[in-house]
């Protein structure tokens, strides 16, 4: 299914595109992230809008194309690509656009030499299932020759761009503790999190929202993006694999906030085959691993514990989708979708939150923490780089509920504040920041301010 939306949507990794087209010695890009995030539509548009020339090459819809790479060598590559799509290609004036790359993992290898031997070219690949090639014994990847750089659903101030919401954005930016919003932008603005939580951000359904505000068809849409995982699935995996990508699939989103056990999954099944099939799932973007961690330091993943992790899913819209809850439960309650799934739906978008702001170019990680004593058990929600230490964050569904494990990390660890998340207003009273869900953004630098002063 192609992804069809107006040109007014804007995405934050347009600025990084920008940045890297100026580069003085750059490397190709690799533009990964989970189908249907809307990398095509991005990197075309950039295209458009930066270069005098685009020549764009889909190797799913045009295999002609894959002879080209027959040969690695660069001079001879252009000279082939300009004659079949009877194209001038300039260096330093055309964008190269190899679009569904992993269809031709030689022109994946051919990265490298285009930085060697042609370095003033402007070369993008993109593709959803590069993974599923990188992971194959016999392929060469071009270590060390190649940028990365990770596309994800839209994030929250993303959706308010997308729906006109651009003061609320501009308003959530340039937040201080000196400069918070009013009670009335406050509702507002948590109204439109509830919104975001049911529609969620993959490009499509976002704009079928901001076009129609038809709810049905969003949900229709998110259906369809489901199953064009699930058929994705049978390209790359053996008859074998795809039993056990699809029981993940759709195990995860119900798992979201919990810790995930194969045994849980299906207790028929070598927990072996489950664990390749997370990893490949992970590998596409399509589920996150948040791995356990102690608070003693940065970096986080060096105290990471590889086997005991939560899961995320790709998208808030889709996991609710997945999970089947009904449109009428989500919109209707007080705290719609905040205390279904005991809290599960809020533990997804704080978690789709923190990844969205990360830097691009890094891999997506996530952490968490958690303490397994007789009698005391108690768990943090996520753990963040902030300054020289690590910041635990509780995500609160509901309006009350205890914070002991904050507590307990506070006393244990070299950070003086913790931060909740829940729908309340701002407050500054130590040691818990309170931050309502439509400011993750801003934690970071929240918080900071607090710890400087």
């Amino acid at each position: 299914m192609g992804t069809r939306f107006g040109h007014a949507m804007k995405r934050d990794i347009e600025q990084t595109l920008r940045t890297w087209k100026d580069e003085p010695r750059r490397y190709p890009l690799l533009v990964r992230g989970a189908r249907q995030v809307g990398k095509s539509f991005s990197i075309r548009t950039f295209g458009q809008e930066e270069f005098p020339g685009l020549i764009e090459i889909n190797f799913e819809q045009q295999p002609q194309f894959l002879s080209c790479f027959d040969s690695l060598e660069p001079s001879e590559i252009i000279q082939n690509l300009s004659i079949l799509s009877k194209s001038e290609i300039i260096p330093g004036k055309t964008l190269l656009f190899l679009d569904e790359i992993q269809e031709c993992p030689r022109a994946i290898t051919a990265l490298r030499y285009f930085y060697e031997q042609m370095p003033a070219l402007h070369v993008i690949g993109a593709g959803s299932l590069l993974e599923f090639v990188m992971s194959q014994e016999d392929f060469k990847m071009p270590v060390g020759r190649v940028q990365y750089l990770y596309m994800k659903p839209l994030s929250f101030l993303e959706f308010l761009d997308a729906s006109g919401e651009h003061n609320a954005r501009a308003l959530i930016e340039s937040m201080t503790w000196d400069s918070l919003p009013s009670p009335a932008v406050h509702q507002h603005l948590i109204s439109l999190v509830r919104k975001y939580a049911l529609v969620g951000g993959m490009p499509a359904v976002v704009s079928e929202h901001v076009s129609s505000g038809n709810l049905e068809k969003c949900l229709q849409i998110q259906s369809i993006i489901v199953q064009t995982y699930r058929d994705d699935f049978g390209k790359y995996a053996s008859k074998v694999k795809t039993k056990y990508l699809q029981k993940m699939f759709y195990a995860v989103p119900k798992m979201v906030g919990r810790k995930l056990k194969y045994a849980h999954v299906d207790g028929t099944l070598q927990s072996r085959d489950l664990k390749e099939a997370l990893e490949l799932l992970a590998q596409a973007g399509v589920v996150h691993r948040i791995k356990r961690t102690s608070g003693e330091g940065l970096p986080l993943e060096a105290s990471a514990k590889e086997r005991q992790f939560k899961a995320a899913f790709l998208d808030v819209g889709l996991m609710q989708n997945m999970c089947g809850l009904s449109s009428d439960l989500l919109t209707s309650a007080d705290d719609g979708f905040i205390r279904i799934n005991e809290g599960a739906v809020a533990e997804q978008y704080v978690a789709q939150e923190l990844l969205a702001y990360r830097d691009n170019t890094l891999a997506p990680s996530l952490f968490y923490w958690a303490r397994e004593a007789r009698n005391s058990n108690a768990e943090i929600d996520y753990l963040v780089p902030c300054g020289s230490g690590a910041l635990p964050i509780e995500v609160k569904a509901g309006k009350t509920g205890t914070l002991r494990s904050m507590h307990l990390y506070l006393d244990t660890y070299p950070i003086s504040i913790g931060v909740r998340v829940s729908q309340r207003s701002f407050n500054e009273s130590l040691p818990i920041l309170s931050i309502p869900f439509y400011a993750i953004r801003r934690i970071e630098a929240l918080a900071m301010d607090i710890l400087s002063r």
